[in-house]
């Protein structure tokens, strides 16, 4: 009789204690051993001697997303998990959008039919608050945290998605008390505006002015009053999609203040740049996001970033939309505007073998860098540590098998999404998983997918040991040294 369920045999494994030759094996969907010589499964797997890494977590995405503009995102949970699973990611963390007017519980709910047996990857849901009433603050952000919806996204900007102060300290303030971490959206809204607004006036409109309006300044401005706003209520906040050398060095001196400031950075910013939006033909479309695409300097510093602990998270910021249709980028005609186009990059199977490429295989970051942050990080500052992230004994057996030398050429008919386009075609990466499982079944292996449904389960996230108030609840203020603070 077996032992294990399945055994991942003569691998390279990456452990908490570092690479461990051997076999790995799983039962009832969680690591049963780690070792050299393990007794036989019911299922055996070889790995033929290369690395097997924990399974990646893309902590933000946006699938199956109704927008603020009214257009919904190209993805349903199946057709987004499937390419994250061949791209060697096991966990989702989408987000459930309350938008201006509705019930945020409504929100979660649907989102929670939306995904029901759709995903072939675990996942779980971010919020994102946009009206924060009595109901919101007092009643749904508690009952959800309780059920384990423990992030919490702001904006601050869009129109119809910002917060102004006084909300986002509010928001905060409740997140506080309910141990959450607070995701942040973080480029001046009326800087924006106001550069927008003149430059379309002046014949400004082309794509490849984006960048100029909404500028590294405008991050760099938002990011440190962000970090003011979590210094007074002694929040963590966690600031999405670093984009510049600016932002991080913002964060970088938060920390030495002592505000709990944690950062992303996303593939976009690390391997495309604003060059990409001087395309003719209105092919700059597919480079269209915010923050904006930016300059070789910055890039270079966020690398730095990943590589000495600053950055803590790298997400796909995936946000889909088909080049051509009623949706598409394209809804508004080929000659619209910088503004007048849907936001977003195609990235969930293509952000682990970007990093793994241009980082491990350059140089520029260690195999530790590149678990660190895509599993490790990601797990402990939302709330899914010793679960998911990692590969220790009673943990989920979310396995990646990597063949470190396979060589791909990016297109769009080499992925495994449905989208008419990829803004990586032709690059050509180096390292591309070659066997992903999730809790012990094997999702797809050598290009063939292996889940004929949706397993995928919806997680209960703990509160992040990272969102534990290092003061008293909240009762009042104490006031010192001319400095207000909760206590």
């Amino acid at each position: 009789m077996a032992d294990f369920d399945l055994v991942v045999r003569n691998g390279r494994i990456f452990t908490p204690d570092g690479l461990v030759e051997g076999d790995i094996a799983s039962t009832g969907g969680v690591i049963a051993a780690i070792g050299k010589g393990l007794p036989s499964g019911r299922r055996e797997l070889d790995a033929e001697g290369h690395l097997i890494l924990p399974g990646g977590i893309d902590a933000h995405c946006h699938i199956d997303q109704l927008t603020s503009t009214g257009a919904r995102t190209a993805d349903t949970f199946r057709s987004a998990s499937i390419p994250a699973a061949f791209g060697g990611t096991t966990t989702l963390m989408p987000f459930a959008v309350q938008h201006r007017g509705t019930s945020l519980r409504a929100a979660v709910e649907d989102y929670k039919v939306r995904a029901a047996g759709q995903s072939v990857v675990d996942y779980a849901f971010h919020l994102i608050v946009t009206d924060p009433t009595p109901q919101t603050l007092e009643t749904d952000i508690p009952a959800l945290a309780a059920e384990g919806f423990t992030s919490v996204k702001i904006y601050l900007t869009y129109d119809a998605l910002r917060l102004d102060d006084r909300s986002a300290l509010d928001v905060l303030a409740v997140a506080r008390r309910e141990q959450m971490m607070v995701m942040i959206h973080a480029e001046s809204h009326d800087l924006i505006a106001w550069l927008t607004e003149r430059m379309l006036g002046h014949g400004y409109g082309d794509l490849k002015y984006l960048s100029r309006s909404r500028p590294i300044i405008a991050e760099r401005d938002a990011t440190h009053h962000a970090i003011t706003m979590a210094e007074l209520i002694d929040v963590p906040i966690l600031i999405v999609h670093v984009s510049s050398k600016d932002a991080l060095e913002q964060i970088r001196w938060s920390r030495t203040e002592g505000v709990r400031t944690y950062a992303e950075t996303c593939p976009q910013y690390l391997v495309l740049s604003e060059e990409d939006l001087d395309r003719p033909d209105f092919e700059a479309a597919k480079y269209c996001c915010s923050p904006p695409l930016r300059d070789q300097r910055h890039q270079k510093a966020l690398w730095k970033g990943l590589a000495d602990g600053s950055i803590d998270v790298y997400s796909s910021d995936h946000s889909a939309f088909f080049f051509e249709g009623p949706d598409g980028k394209m809804r508004n005609g080929k000659n619209a505007a910088f503004n007048k186009v849907p936001y977003g990059l195609p990235g969930l199977e293509t952000r682990l073998p970007l990093l793994f490429s241009e980082g491990v295989g350059k140089g520029r970051l260690s195999l530790g860098d590149f678990v660190r942050v895509t599993a490790e990080r990601p797990a402990e500052l939302y709330g899914l540590q010793g679960r998911k992230g990692i590969l220790a004994l009673g943990a989920d057996a979310d396995i990646v098998v990597w063949n470190e030398k396979k060589r791909v050429r990016i297109g769009k008919d080499t992925l495994h999404d449905e989208l008419d386009y990829t803004p990586y075609e032709g690059m050509q990466v180096e390292g591309w998983p070659q066997t992903t499982l999730v809790r012990g079944e094997i999702v797809c292996h050598r290009g063939e997918l292996f889940a004929d449904t949706g397993g995928g389960r919806l997680l209960v996230c703990a509160r992040p040991n990272a969102a534990k108030p290092t003061g008293q609840p909240v009762t009042g203020f104490d006031v010192t040294d001319n400095t207000m603070k909760f206590r």
